[in-house]
């Protein structure tokens, strides 16, 4: 994909500036669209997508650092870039922290605006790919059962079929079973490439605690 066909969204309540950042990324080929505030662009772009979002540290309703909290809360691919006033640089400094792309100072030169943005744009389309991956992995992981998910955490542990049983509470046949349906329902064939699904999916946070080896019966 050419980073030229994501959207780049430009967020400023200041008319004239969202007019000059458009016509200067859309003279570069960039399909851009403008909102004056962050209620309208929240409600309007496609968050899914992936791109690069120029916000205003300060807008009318929704400040930008809110805007962003509400792109990370979504999960957004967006990439993001501040626009600050002298004033605001360090609040800029703080977001880029928290995992924007970069910012910009007002007003900023054409041709740091135009690198930055080319940057960002950049950035989206391995952010994209990440998401997109990230996605359609979890929606393999949806189609497996209940049962088979308990499995899959425990064989990702490299644990035997035996002690999964035990742990489980079924016969080892049952886990053989299911191990089995696991491997081909989500495209890997043993434990280590399954813990690296788990991963690459984002879905070790939703992992389960470990069986108490010493409490199962032996």
């Amino acid at each position: 994909m050419n980073p030229n066909d994501l959207p780049v969204y430009v967020v400023d309540d200041d008319e004239a500036v969202r007019k000059s950042i458009c016509y200067l990324l859309t003279a570069k080929a960039y399909q851009v669209s403008s909102f004056a505030t962050g209620e309208e662009f929240l409600a309007n772009a496609n968050l899914k997508r992936g791109g690069c979002a120029i916000l205003d540290l300060r807008l009318g309703g929704m400040s930008g650092l809110q805007v962003f909290d509400a792109l990370r809360t979504s999960d957004s691919p967006l990439v993001t870039v501040f626009l600050s006033g002298h004033g605001d640089i360090s609040l800029a400094v703080d977001a880029t922290k928290k995992g924007a792309f970069g910012w910009l100072e007002k007003p900023c030169k054409d041709t740091v605006l135009r690198d930055t943005v080319a940057l960002a744009m950049a950035q989206a389309q391995l952010v994209l790919g990440v998401f997109v991956q990230r996605m359609q992995k979890n929606a393999l992981w949806q189609t497996l059962t209940t049962r088979e998910r308990d499995v899959a955490w425990q064989t990702r542990t490299g644990a035997p079929n035996k002690l999964i049983a035990r742990a489980l509470g079924i016969d080892v046949r049952t886990v053989e079973t299911h191990r089995a349906k696991v491997y081909s329902k989500i495209y890997v064939a043993n434990p280590t490439e399954l813990d690296q699904f788990m991963r690459d999916a984002d879905l070790l946070s939703q992992a389960p605690p470990l069986p108490n080896q010493a409490a199962l019966p032996s």
